[in-house]
């Protein structure tokens, strides 16, 4: 069976996990010192990437996991619930637009003609 990682793959995690345990080992633009193994795993694997060895791919989420877009949609759509106080005042509020403007629309038709 053929190897996931190549042998310069494995010893750049190497070093990263030595460099770890050293105390020495920096992360990202923040420059934090690492405290985890697994970060330092991490670290390796994506230096090795980015030099081009044979390193898989980043783990992405399983699709399955995920909701289905109908649910995340109906999720979305409820949100926060109004008063009714408020939600009887935007309906009537747009009623009474909706008639300014109709009778505006009315007169300013017969004036034309």
């Amino acid at each position: 069976m053929a190897r996931k990682y190549s042998k310069k793959a494995a010893a750049k995690v190497e070093r990263a996990v030595k460099k770890t345990k050293a105390g020495t080992l920096k992360s990202g633009r923040s420059g934090k010192t690492v405290k985890s193994r697994k970060q330092a795993i991490a670290i390796g694997l994506s230096e090795a990437r980015a030099e081009g060895k044979k390193v898989p791919p980043k783990k992405t989420s399983k699709k399955a996991g995920k909701k289905s877009g109908a649910k995340n949609a109906a999720a979305k759509k409820s949100g926060r619930k109004t008063s009714t106080a408020k939600a009887g005042a935007k309906t009537s509020k747009a009623k009474t637009s909706k008639a300014k403007t109709s009778k505006a629309k009315k007169s300013k038709a017969r004036a034309s003609k």
